[in-house]
């Protein structure tokens, strides 16, 4: 079936039937391709000159690649942009393709010329984020095969506008193709590319080239045949092939070695792949024999490897009829590690480091291409990973990327912007949207910093429980902020923290002295502004209150119930008693042991081995002729003790403060066993008591200071019993 429209649609080449029959030559006829087929093939012509998804299906057909992409391509056609259209594909194609072609509308409509710093890092920052932007790589190939016909519509094209799209393809568009192994399609872009930036130049090339391109074909042709007989009567088995050399990569040997296009030896090339090291070798003699080589044109990187671990023999020669020949020699198992491993060909033209998780996503396309490899549902699978899962890359307002942790805020970004920024942020916006600080960044998120005028870094942004800050040179960033603050008012600041610990902790009778001894602090107002300056954290401090002061000098003890019961025989999988297996252990009342503290056993007679803490007075205080009863232990790999305390909460009442306690909880893992609420509707205040279970302090203290982060929350601590 046949249609035609009224007016010439200029993109066109075939008929219906001709675009069918290429389209499913290779993948096999298929309904839905035919559907989408038939859909582009009856579209209206654009009104502007923009690829044909036909004409971009058949560039990817070319390369044997699955019916799912050609599907994708031909749905990713410019004129198939409505929202209404791209909502109705997940019902008449399915989620999977669904999926593909909002990520193929989403690089159509992303504007990279207004970037602005066309610096070589934020270029590279800028590929990695959008081949992290596509979860499926093979949307980039998609991406990639509508700028080769974008580039082959350009001639007619605004002098201007040809200069900003083949200067965008060059600095992002073509390493990209050439990291996924797609050199055709990267030739003919830089060929073209280079044709709308330096015409001239681009010409006198061609011209060099066309008067000789049948002379050359030709010669090739001869070369590659004199080998193969000269190999043949040696019994060297090979595969030998012409290497053809595209304008761009000529240009720039021409412009890297300041030579002459006459004076390059390269431009006749001729690679030998055989099956061993040792064939390269006779390889190179008989082609040295054959013919004269060319002075400081011979490079052994087999004895004498790249750096990235490249091999092969390269050498230039004064071939048939005197003419300069490139030879390239190596085996089959150097040629896959140059053309697949870390030695990949872009990897030593680009100087790009070791990329393992890029590496990956490379193979896997190359292996969805190859017209051999099965088509399985695995190799489909593993385009479903992020290239890049530890890193987010984020856009400024301007349009530069940064590249951050996985993780990062929008905190973390001010202090990457700039760290006075950092100082003055109280706010963000994330395409368009206020968001709270401890908000995690996605890829290609674009952020707006909201500043005051003034310089004021809090504390809580320290303190790694609360999620503002993900990057340690932020957080170091924030505490020199408040290590050059005044020394009086980091007192002051530092007091408030302290008090706040101790009422938190339950150490209402805690010594002063016992904690400055333990900082080695002359003065209550040296430790104080310590504290202030962010020297010792809330992390820290809350650690050492723990370890120094006794069980006397605390209202509570920091774990005061177990849920467990401290008298009951511990089991195996809970302490482990070194060289010994099933020995009844029990937790000691005097030092009471719990998991995190170093622990040791005592042999006891008639009750097993008793756990006491390391540091224990009746331990170090044992009697000598008892102490080879003394017996190394630890905590086993099950611990699955928790310890009931009581959180007492004030705030000022709101509705939904309960649901926003509890879900504190809830992300934390925390059970509850008892909430007792008192609403004081006169001061419009609210009290509550939660009883909950917790591992250990750690999880203790992340909870009260995300409760205390809570709107309307005055104060959070440890109820006093």
């Amino acid at each position: 079936m046949q249609t035609t429209h009224s007016r010439q649609d200029i993109t066109r080449q075939y008929t219906f039937d001709e675009y069918l029959h290429k389209l499913t030559a290779h993948c096999g006829s298929d309904q839905k391709l035919t559907r989408a087929c038939k859909l582009v093939w009856n579209l209206p012509p654009s009104e502007q000159i923009l690829p044909n998804g036909l004409e971009v299906a058949l560039i990817l057909a070319d390369l044997s690649v699955d019916s799912t992409t050609l599907l994708v391509t031909l749905l990713g056609d410019f004129r198939l942009n409505q929202d209404e259209f791209i909502e109705s594909v997940i019902k008449e194609y399915g989620e999977e393709i669904y999926h593909l072609v909002k990520k193929v509308r989403w690089l159509h409509e992303f504007h990279i010329e207004n970037m602005g710093d066309n610096s070589p890092e934020q270029i590279e920052r800028l590929r990695r984020m959008l081949l992290s932007m596509v979860d499926d790589v093979r949307v980039m190939l998609i991406k990639i095969a509508y700028r080769v016909q974008r580039l082959r519509m350009l001639a007619g094209q605004d002098t201007a506008q040809r200069q900003v799209i083949a200067r965008e393809t060059l600095d992002i568009f073509t390493p990209l193709a050439n990291r996924l192994g797609l050199g055709q399609l990267k030739w003919e872009m830089e060929d073209l590319s280079f044709r709308f930036l330096e015409p001239f130049t681009y010409k006198r090339i061609a011209r060099l080239l066309e008067d000789r391109r049948d002379e050359r074909e030709n010669y090739i042709k001869d070369a590659v045949n004199d080998i193969t007989s000269m190999l043949d009567a040696n019994d060297v088995k090979a595969e030998i092939y012409g290497r053809p050399k595209h304008i761009y990569s000529i240009w720039k040997k021409m412009t890297a070695k300041q030579k002459e296009f006459t004076e390059l030896f390269d431009v006749r090339a001729v690679r030998i792949t055989v099956e061993a090291v040792a064939d390269c070798y006779a390889v190179l003699g008989l082609v040295h024999g054959r013919w004269h080589h060319i002075a400081q044109e011979f490079d052994d990187y087999i004895a004498n490897p790249k750096e990235n671990g490249y091999r092969s023999l390269h050498t230039a020669v004064f071939g048939p009829d005197g003419k300069p020949l490139e030879i390239q020699i190596r085996t089959r198992e150097m040629h896959e590690f140059a053309e697949f491993g870390v030695a990949a060909h872009w990897r030593y033209k680009e100087g790009s480091e070791s990329d393992d998780s890029l590496e990956k996503g490379i193979a896997s396309l190359r292996k969805l291409l190859d017209p051999n490899e099965t088509k399985d549902e695995e190799l489909i699978d593993s385009f479903h990973t992020e290239l890049f899962p530890d890193r987010v890359f984020i856009l400024t307002p301007r349009g530069k990327v940064l590249d951050l942790p996985h993780g990062a805020t929008p905190l973390d970004f001010a202090y990457i912007v700039h760290t006075e920024i950092g100082h003055r942020c109280r706010g963000a916006k994330v395409n368009g949207r206020i968001v709270q600080l401890t908000y995690e960044l996605k890829n290609g998120e674009q952020v707006e910093v909201l500043t005051s005028n003034k310089a004021a870094p809090s504390r809580d942004w320290m303190n790694p429980t609360l999620g503002y800050l993900k990057t340690k040179r932020a957080r170091a960033k924030v505490k020199s902020w408040f290590k050059h603050q005044d020394y009086e008012l980091n007192i002051i600041d530092g007091k408030v923290c302290y008090e706040r610990e101790l009422n938190r902790l339950g150490l209402v009778k805690s010594s002063l002295q016992k904690i400055l001894d333990h900082y080695k602090q002359d003065s209550a107002e040296d430790f104080y502004a310590a504290i202030g300056r962010g020297d010792i954290t809330p992390g820290q401090l809350a650690n050492a209150l723990h370890d120094v002061f006794s069980d006397k000098e605390k209202s509570i003890p920091l774990l005061a119930k177990q849920t467990k019961t401290s008298k009951k025989p511990l089991n195996s999988d809970e302490v482990r008693i070194r060289g010994v297996d099933n020995l009844l252990t029990t937790i000691s009342n005097c030092c009471k042991p719990v998991p995190g503290d170093q622990i040791i056993g005592f042999i006891t007679r008639g009750k097993g081995v008793a756990v006491h803490r390391k540091d224990c007075v009746n331990i170090i205080n044992l009697e000598n002729d008892k102490r080879d009863r003394l017996i190394e232990a630890d905590w086993g790999d099950d611990i699955n003790k928790t310890y009931t305390v009581s959180i007492h909460v004030e705030a000022f009442d709101r509705q939904g403060l309960l649901s926003d306690v509890s879900k504190v909880l809830t992300d934390e893992k925390v059970d509850v066993v008892g909430v007792n609420t008192f609403s004081n509707k006169d001061e419009q205040t609210a009290d509550m008591t939660i009883t909950a279970e917790i591992c250990d302090l750690d999880q203790l203290g992340r909870v009260m200071d995300k409760i205390n982060q809570l709107q309307n929350v005055i104060n959070v601590s440890r109820e006093h019993s």
